[in-house]
């Protein structure tokens, strides 16, 4: 599978991300987006595309919590409240860890209309920022460890770089440890 770089004219991010950049003064990314020519739907094919380690894929994961203190009550949508994490792509979130992080009784995967709802994306094109509706973000410190990390652009056919740090300060994430640990 090849990538082309694309024109900020013609990116190939979806319209809402590519506003959401040139709101945030990152306009000049625009240029940096890759589009495929195939659906990547999940990291493994995302990073094999790209050329890239299966860890500097930053997947955005949509849960639903439960009973957080930290979280708006208003917002839960009879499935929870929506929480992004964004994780690295060789690693799996640890839902208790999630749990334990917010405070809440519970921690599920959100479901798909959930997803859409409250991000305005596709699974599988999920950006890290530049949502429907503002969500709570935790950002899992593993995707630190690479001076480069390459996220969805709104669709499952585009994907952007980004400094992890810069990534994770327009997601207004905060830095926690939720990776599953393997034993």
């Amino acid at each position: 599978m090849t990538t082309t770089a694309a024109t900020a004219e013609g990116s190939g991010a979806h319209p809402r991300f590519a506003e959401a950049l040139r709101e945030l003064g990152l306009g000049d990314l625009l240029p940096q987006v890759r589009r495929f020519p195939e659906a990547t739907r999940t990291a493994t094919e995302a990073a094999a595309a790209i050329g890239c380690e299966l860890s500097q894929i930053c997947k955005s994961l949509i849960f639903a919590a439960w009973g957080s203190p930290l979280l708006e009550r208003s917002r839960e949508l009879g499935g929870g409240v929506p929480v992004l994490v964004l994780m690295d792509g060789a690693s799996r979130v640890d839902l208790e860890l999630v749990r334990e992080e917010l405070g809440a009784d519970k921690v599920t995967r959100a479901k798909v209309d959930v997803v859409r709802e409250t991000t305005g994306y596709a699974i599988g094109g999920v950006p890290p920022f530049g949502h429907k509706t503002r969500t709570r973000v935790l950002a899992d410190r593993s995707l630190l460890e690479h001076d480069v990390v390459w996220a969805a652009a709104g669709t499952p056919y585009t994907v952007f770089p980004m400094a992890p740090r810069d990534l994770v300060t327009h997601a207004d994430g905060t830095l926690v440890d939720v990776r599953e640990r393997t034993s």
